[in-house]
């Protein structure tokens, strides 16, 4: 891939860096917050190489798989984005949920990396001490082991960044709010029960908490806001915080920090009465439906709990356990692909998604291969279902905060429990051979279409009108993706009747399920789409009847498909049909003229570029 040229075709399709107000990634998607998402692009970004696929939630994301870093890297030399800077983002009329969602999101998501990175690292010397490789009264134990401790006792002032970060407040100043929350002394007083203005300060460990921390950068970016509009310009450098930080630490160390604690208490036990009384149905149904929710984004909404329970408990019992089902079905279920496919493009995706999936990570499985291809899917979702339902039932712990692949299956190594991490490789072994069996047995790779005839790059292609009506320019249709000629080359017809009829002569490569769009491939190798109406996909194929299968061979004027024009209409649709050449970049498309044409009159010609 190269980076740079997709970094770029990213950039134009999501409106230029101008509709850019936020970028950050994960493991696998870039993670956009548009000023207006109308200019997004989605069909020129599907196209782009490199970009697996995108999703459309509260942030908007492009879905690139393993090289998103170096994607990532020349996106952000392009933006120069700073995170300060206050950009009015068009809301549009999303919902509280969806703005909440995309709050809390922003916020844990960063914590990621290194919450994964320390919690690994710490079961991997639980491992070696277990083996005896290391003793854990040693200098370099202790060190290594003190980087999982610390990263969870500051895990607050790691939130105030994050916070700080979302809500456009001074960061500097938030991790000065949240350290003192964790400051020894003030530590030692409020267990003391301390009293301030006649109120006992609830006594509560914060080191680990994440609630309170989140309402106190909170308060002190409302402050900060107000505090920046009324102080006098000279002064504002140290009366805002000064003010601000004299307001915020009563307030949080009276109200706002026994709110979020009590907050974080309540949700870990919420879950864990769910957990008590479901048990395995719940892990179950959660490793089964683990596809739709991270194709979704969906799944990021747990890492606030995992993070909560872990910070509480120590270990989490629910989402982990799924994820490690998930996972290793996903390669499981690819492995058996790329071992039983004959198409050498889907081979070799599914060999390399099926290694990223043991590895742990899953968005190149799913995009790749389980979401094209229902049975794969439902394989993937039975064995998630089955190993997740037993992973339940025998309680499976998770020590630290990663996705669950084959690097951090040390994650499970229990101290007290020897048998944790034995049943993890159990349910390791179960989700990959159980996958690979369902797949095996139940899918079938759909026949590739076989072209009997020899294609002539040097034959010119005359095109004619495919529906009787006006022929008109493709800049004029009123949608961007055909009018910009994202697509290709091509022109659009204004229909009188409700008849798709081929052309030219070729063969079908491609009918969309909802019946509304065919594709054809043309004598010299040019790829021609018919796109009937503007957004009639909605209408889930209605009012239209095909009268090809892919694969068929069809000359000039064999019907390819009916519709009517008037259900299209009544419905709100536009009946305009765009034509154009989707491999334009191949070839040298002449549109001949527009208006009304009579039935057999060239529109187009298509000849291959050299010829």
């Amino acid at each position: 891939m190269n980076y740079k040229n997709t970094a770029t075709e990213i950039l134009k399709y999501v409106g230029t860096e101008t509709n850019v107000s936020h970028l950050e990634h994960c493991s696998t998607r870039l993670r956009f917050s548009l000023n207006d998402a109308s200019l997004i692009d989605e069909a020129s970004l599907k196209g782009i190489e490199g970009v697996m696929g995108v999703v459309k939630s509260n942030q908007f994301q492009i879905i690139i798989g393993n090289d998103v870093v170096e994607v990532y890297d020349e996106l952000i030399k392009m933006l120069k984005l700073n995170v300060n800077e206050k950009t009015a983002t068009k809301r549009e009329n999303q919902s509280f949920g969806k703005v909440a969602l995309d709050f809390i999101i922003g916020i844990f998501q960063p914590l990621v990396p290194a919450i994964a990175g320390a919690g690994v690292l710490k079961s991997i010397l639980l491992l070696l001490s277990a083996f005896g490789l290391v003793e854990t009264t040693s200098v370099i134990y202790q060190i290594l082991a003190s980087i999982s401790d610390a990263t969870f006792y500051f895990l607050p002032m790691m939130i105030a960044v994050t916070t700080a970060n979302k809500l456009h407040s001074n960061r500097l100043v938030a991790v000065a709010a949240v350290g003192v929350t964790l400051l020894p002394q003030v530590t030692a007083l409020i267990a003391e029960g301390a009293i301030l203005f006649g109120m006992t300060i609830q006594p509560i460990a914060y080191n680990a908490q994440v609630f309170p921390a989140i309402l106190c950068v909170s308060l002190l970016a409302v402050l900060e806001k107000f505090l920046n509009k009324v102080s006098p310009k000279s002064l504002r450098i140290f009366l805002v915080p000064m003010i601000a930080l004299a307001i915020t630490i009563p307030c949080t160390l009276l109200f706002l920090g026994p709110l979020g604690y009590n907050v974080g208490k309540v949700f870990t036990t919420m879950i864990l009465f769910l957990y008590g009384k479901f048990g395995f149905v719940a892990l179950a149904i959660l490793a089964a439906v683990l596809p739709m929710m991270i194709a979704t984004g969906m799944h990021k909404t747990l890492i606030p709990y995992a993070i909560s329970t872990y910070g509480e408990l120590g270990y989490e019992m629910l989402y982990l356990p799924a994820s490690l089902a998930h996972n290793i079905s996903e390669s499981g279920a690819c492995f058996a692909v790329w071992l039983k496919a004959k198409n050498p493009q889907l081979k070799s995706t599914a060999l390399s998604a099926g290694i990223s999936a043991f590895m742990g990570i899953t968005e190149p499985a799913l995009y790749g291969v389980t979401l094209q291809n229902k049975k794969v899917l439902y394989s993937v979702m039975m064995s998630g279902f089955l190993v997740g339902g037993f992973l339940g039932l025998i309680g499976l712990k998770a020590f630290a905060i990663v996705g669950p692949g084959f690097p951090a299956m040390s994650m499970f190594i229990d101290v007290t429990n020897s048998m944790n991490i034995v049943w993890a490789i159990v349910g390791f072994i179960a989700s990959i051979a159980i996958s690979f069996i369902l797949v095996l047995l139940f899918w079938k790779e759909e026949q590739q279409v076989e072209e009997n005839t020899q294609i002539n790059p040097n034959a010119i292609i005359e095109v004619v009108t495919p529906i009787k009506g006006e022929v008109i320019d493709l800049t004029k249709v009123e949608d961007e993706m055909f009018s910009k000629k994202s697509l290709g080359e091509g022109f659009a017809i204004i229909p009188d009747v409700g008849e798709l009829v081929a052309p030219t002569n070729g063969v079908i490569q491609m009918i969309f399920d909802t019946k509304h769009a065919i594709g054809m491939t043309t004598e010299n190798g040019a790829d021609i789409l018919f796109h009937v109406g503007i957004d009639t996909v909605r209408l889930e194929g209605k009012p239209f009847e095909v009268f090809v299968k892919v694969g068929d061979h069809v000359k000039v004027g064999d019907t390819l498909l009916k519709f009517n024009i008037d259900e299209i209409k009544n419905a709100g649709y536009n009946p305009v049909t765009p034509v154009v050449v989707t491999n334009s970049q191949d070839m040298v498309v002449t549109c001949k003229k527009v208006g009304t044409i009579d039935k057999n009159e060239t529109v187009m010609t298509i000849r291959r570029k050299g010829v």
